[in-house]
């Protein structure tokens, strides 16, 4: 299998079946597409138009086989590859996992909107401001706040449905990047799960990969002129 991503210190969605699949050891070849411009035309969208028909990553070939959503990706691999249990075992956890993950799928957009993932970046200042003016992303911080916590009362931790790192915590592993950089929780359970979810093999991976990148890209960075 292939899997096509964009830059890992600004590309949340990229960094969802990246994690997946790296942290339950499921073979794959990672394909970077380097970020430059999302104009029609630039390298990035020549080069994943290509392969994807909706020009986005993460994008995952598999035998001739395209899969572009992230949700599509995850639900792909956890039938070709049963033996990882990538989803809870249990039907009503499962549910309950799959519910949780469409939420993050199509909800959120303040929060997202306002701090964008930027995993080398430290922004607690900019995340006071934005929680001060922003009653959207307030909204958003704190109905994420109430998923962990319910999740991992429920289920006894150290991840959201026990004691596997499951889809659902590779979902969340952009969210739990963004409230890091911009010190948006001061809740000691909920930082106590982020720091968790970022010592994950996968996910510290990808966050070793994305310190070095040497990319600054304008159009990610609405908060500063460098890195």
């Amino acid at each position: 299998m292939q899997l096509y991503i964009g830059n890992k210190n600004y590309s949340s969605w990229s960094m969802r079946p990246w994690v997946m699949l790296t942290h339950a050891n499921i073979a794959f070849d990672e394909v970077l597409l380097r970020f430059d411009s999302m104009e029609p035309g630039s390298a990035f969208k020549t080069a994943i138009n290509k392969i994807n028909p909706v020009g986005k990553v993460p994008c995952l070939v598999d035998d001739g086989l395209v899969v572009w959503d992230t949700l599509a990706i995850a639900e792909y691999a956890a039938e070709k590859f049963p033996d990882k249990k990538l989803w809870p075992q249990d039907t009503r956890q499962r549910a309950r996992a799959r519910s949780v993950c469409a939420e993050m799928h199509s909800g959120f957009t303040a929060l997202r909107s306002a701090c964008m993932m930027n995993i080398e970046a430290s922004l607690p200042d900019i995340g006071a401001l934005v929680l001060r003016d922003q009653a959207g992303v307030r909204a958003d911080v704190a109905r994420i706040e109430t998923i962990f916590s319910e999740l991992l009362s429920q289920h006894g931790g150290p991840f959201l449905f026990g004691s596997q790192f499951s889809i659902p915590d590779a979902y969340f592993a952009p969210v739990c990047m963004r409230f890091k950089t911009y010190g948006l929780s001061q809740r000691a359970d909920i930082n106590a799960y982020i720091e968790r979810v970022r010592a994950a093999k996968g996910v510290a991976q990808w966050i070793a990969a994305a310190l070095v990148e040497d990319d600054f890209r304008d159009f990610e960075e609405p908060y500063r002129l460098k890195r």
